[in-house]
């Protein structure tokens, strides 16, 4: 499979949250009359995927008023979040892809080196960010040098943007994130 753009379909996919097993993209897509935005982050623990969760939280109502909804994929074990958090911690749902399947069939690959990893300003700021926010890195879990990626679709999973992160700090925050959604 190629990388994703808009205009195509985003394929389905059965996951697992930390609280649900066997749900499908389709279902959760289909759900709603709004758009649906699929965001990949690293796991539970990377420092900067908390301040994502955090920030993706605190303006959720806004990011979804009108009528879309978000998914957040992250590397972790469903289990090991479970024993963290609990279904009100976060107002969107958590995709557990341990294994890293849909990260390889959607073609999100990981950077060739740290140096890669984190080598933009934009990283670089989220990390002080995360940091002076008091955010500790956690567990380490799946591919540590993962890249994020974010997708936006209709009901029927046709894709109306698709973006591969070229830094771990590249990745809509809430604020593009609310206007994709609209």
């Amino acid at each position: 499979m190629a990388m994703l753009t808009a205009g195509e379909k985003m394929p389905d996919f059965t996951f697992d949250t930390p609280f649900t097993k066997g749900r499908t993209l389709a279902e959760a897509a289909g759900s709603i009359p709004g758009k649906t935005a699929v965001v990949f982050l690293r796991y539970f623990g990377c420092t900067l995927c908390q301040l994502d969760m955090q920030e993706y939280s605190k303006k959720y109502q806004e990011m979804t008023a009108d009528g879309g909804q978000m998914l957040l994929v992250l590397q972790s074990d469903p289990e090991k979040i479970a024993a963290q958090i609990t279904p009100e911690t976060f107002p969107y749902e958590i995709i557990c892809d341990p294994s890293q399947e849909l990260y390889k069939r959607l073609e999100i690959a990981p950077a060739k080196s740290m140096a890669a990893l984190g080598g933009d300003l934009k990283t670089v700021a989220k990390i002080g960010k995360a940091t002076a926010a008091g955010f500790k890195h956690g567990e380490y879990e799946g591919e540590e040098l993962q890249l994020p990626a974010a997708f936006v679709m209709t009901p029927d999973l046709t894709l109306t943007y698709a973006h591969y992160g070229k830094t771990a700090g590249d990745v809509p925050g809430p604020k593009d994130l609310g206007e994709l959604l609209r």
